[in-house]
């Protein structure tokens, strides 16, 4: 096991419920094809990304999540400028988008990312990686987030380290955050959900298990009324918390969704 990625027990069958109506299969056709051109052109220009505006980049991630047929309802605290770690659940492939949309910012990404069509050269260009299956690694990986949260960079990190329904959650693993402190960078934590257009929760978007990325696009682009919620939460300050548990603690109790804390209470 893993201690980037502990395993989850979420898999398609036991966990992910259809959406309900779907759209037609042009539509749905459609939704993948500009999915598809978005990440392509996202591909074509990431060496030029320093050079793109924030707000355009903002709006791009937006853009992608929509275009995959998803409303997105962003709410909450602004993103403060300066090195930043931004912490959130994690449920779906779609996470990492709406986190481009609170700010653009550095990936911290698991390395086999690096061999994924067209979304391993779009996440080379600004990732961290991470060699999961050696813990030796683990110190220079923390090194290398310290490092870039010091020259000003917002690194996104998913510290339940594997994705999970959005009913069942996962625990923040701590390392992370000590990168946080070594920096003296303040932490942002986010909180995602997924409804339908009636506001129940939905795990459509969920990609998790044997889930395939394939079958996963194609249950969010024929799904009707699916919609992001992603709520900004307070920073934390850095020097708030006098260790990695402690602001991991914190972090988790902002990020993960109120059912979780209410059990674990």
């Amino acid at each position: 096991m893993s201690v980037w990625l502990p395993g989850a027990p979420c898999t398609p069958r036991a966990c992910v419920e259809p959406a309900g109506a779907a759209v037609a299969v042009p539509l749905a056709v459609l939704r993948l094809a500009a999915v598809t051109v978005l990440v392509v052109t996202g591909v074509l220009l990431s060496p030029i990304g320093g050079l793109v505006p924030t707000a355009v980049v903002r709006w791009w991630c937006r853009t992608v999540v929509r275009a995959a047929g998803v409303r997105v309802r962003m709410t909450g605290a602004a993103a403060p400028a300066g090195g930043l770690l931004l912490v959130a659940n994690h449920i779906s492939w779609l996470d990492i988008p709406l986190l481009g949309a609170v700010r653009p910012a550095k990936m911290l990404a698991k390395a086999e990312i690096r061999r994924w069509p067209v979304a391993g050269p779009l996440t080379a260009r600004g990732a961290l990686f991470i060699e999961r299956d050696r813990l030796r690694a683990l110190p220079a990986t923390v090194a290398g987030v310290a490092r870039a949260l010091r020259d000003g960079s917002a690194v996104v990190a998913f510290p339940e380290g594997s994705t999970w329904c959005g009913r069942a959650q996962g625990h923040f693993r701590r390392a992370v955050f000590q990168a946080a402190l070594d920096a003296g960078a303040p932490v942002q934590p986010v909180r995602i959900h997924y409804r339908t257009a009636r506001g129940a929760a939905s795990t459509a978007p969920a990609f998790v298990g044997e889930d395939t990325l394939l079958a996963s696009l194609w249950r969010v682009a024929s799904a009707r009324g699916l919609v992001a919620e992603v709520e900004v939460r307070a920073v934390i300050p850095a020097g708030s918390h006098p260790d990695r548990r402690a602001l991991a603690r914190a972090a988790q109790w902002e990020a993960l969704p109120e059912p979780e804390h209410a059990h674990a209470a």
